[in-house]
């Protein structure tokens, strides 16, 4: 499946306020999210081949493609599209050798030689930051603001997209940065209307890279 970086769109239950988890990722993608990721670091294994199993008919009938976090078993399990892997979790090569070719691989970096090395074992995209100050995610460290990219960008030829704080507000210039798109949670997870935030971030996020 085809891997458009403009809106990666990040699942966090918490941030959907209840709502129904399938709901506000249809709505998301109504908006023109691009990319979903299923992360959900407090469920177990099979809670989480539950919840990937009730998000993936909604991806594939967009043609959006559904990335599960950290876990590649699960991954596997319910057939989707891809994984992210953080610094600390299998190594990038070793994914790729499980999940086969075809799979889109997303790496975390926070430095040129964190991007490079995430490139060289198989990488199809780097998922960069903190770029801005972010609630979503603890141990996220200090952000590396949005000057980081740029460098990050000259030495990889993946795409390189922006996460960590991420906001209507601030999108515009991660992209201007160096960003080919931005991944984002609360902004659209959480926002009383989804598909209308969702909607806005892709303007901005077209607008810039124009």
């Amino acid at each position: 499946m085809r891997f458009d970086p403009t809106l990666y769109v990040i699942t966090d239950r918490a941030a959907a306020l209840g709502r129904p988890l399938e709901e506000v990722v249809a709505a998301a993608i109504r908006g023109g999210a691009t990319v979903v990721q299923l992360r959900d670091k407090d469920s177990s294994a099979g809670a989480l081949v539950a919840t990937g199993r009730l998000l993936l008919p909604v991806t594939r009938l967009a043609g959006v493609p559904l990335i599960v976090n950290d876990r590649v078993d699960v991954a596997m399990a319910i057939g989707a599209d891809g994984v992210h892997l953080g610094q600390d979790d299998l190594p990038a090569a070793e994914a790729r050798r499980l999940l086969g070719p075809e799979a889109i691989l997303g790496v975390s970096a926070s430095s040129v030689e964190e991007a490079v090395a995430a490139e060289s074992a198989g990488a199809d995209y780097l998922g960069v930051g903190s770029v801005f100050a972010t609630g979503t995610k603890p141990d996220a460290g200090a952000p590396i603001g949005p000057g980081a990219l740029s460098p990050i960008r000259a030495a990889v030829r993946i795409p390189v997209v922006a996460i960590g704080g991420v906001t209507g507000s601030n999108a515009a210039a991660a992209v201007r940065a160096g960003a080919d798109g931005v991944a984002v949670v609360a902004a659209v997870m959480g926002a009383p209307d989804v598909e209308e935030a969702a909607r806005t971030l892709v303007e901005v996020v077209r607008e810039a890279r124009s």
